[in-house]
């Protein structure tokens, strides 16, 4: 049995993605006016990537950018990669955890009010 879960974790080791990546989780902003700013990034080189996003209005582009420089970060750091031979191979968001709130309504009604969350992943990757 211990040969076989051994066997499991080499393999687990062997597969795992070692890209330089960088994350932003419980963002407080929704994830579909996120997913509009990543989509202009995905694939474009990493340099080019921060002139798009510091040059937007959006306000998910700040936090975008600032995910963006840590993933940059992470790869000349751990990774000892050159800046200028990056570019954004993946950059996605997934949705957190959502607060519930309540707004009063007529008639002692009241309505749901969602407060949406999210989490920026940016995965970078070195152009061959």
């Amino acid at each position: 049995m211990a040969t076989r879960i051994r066997q499991k974790a080499e393999k687990r080791a062997k597969t795992k993605d070692v890209r330089p990546f960088a994350k932003a989780r419980y963002i407080r902003m929704s994830p579909s006016k996120v997913r509009i700013v990543l989509d202009l990034v995905r694939g474009k080189d990493a340099q080019m990537a921060c002139a798009i996003l510091e040059n937007m209005t959006n306000s998910a582009a700040a936090t975008s950018l600032k995910v963006l420089k840590s993933a940059i970060a992470n790869a000349e750091n751990n990774k000892g990669l050159v800046k200028d031979n990056l570019f954004v191979a993946e950059a996605f968001v997934t949705p957190g955890p959502v607060l519930k709130r309540i707004t009063q309504k007529a008639k002692g009604q009241g309505s749901r009010i969602l407060k949406r969350t999210s989490h920026i992943t940016i995965v970078l990757d070195e152009k061959k």
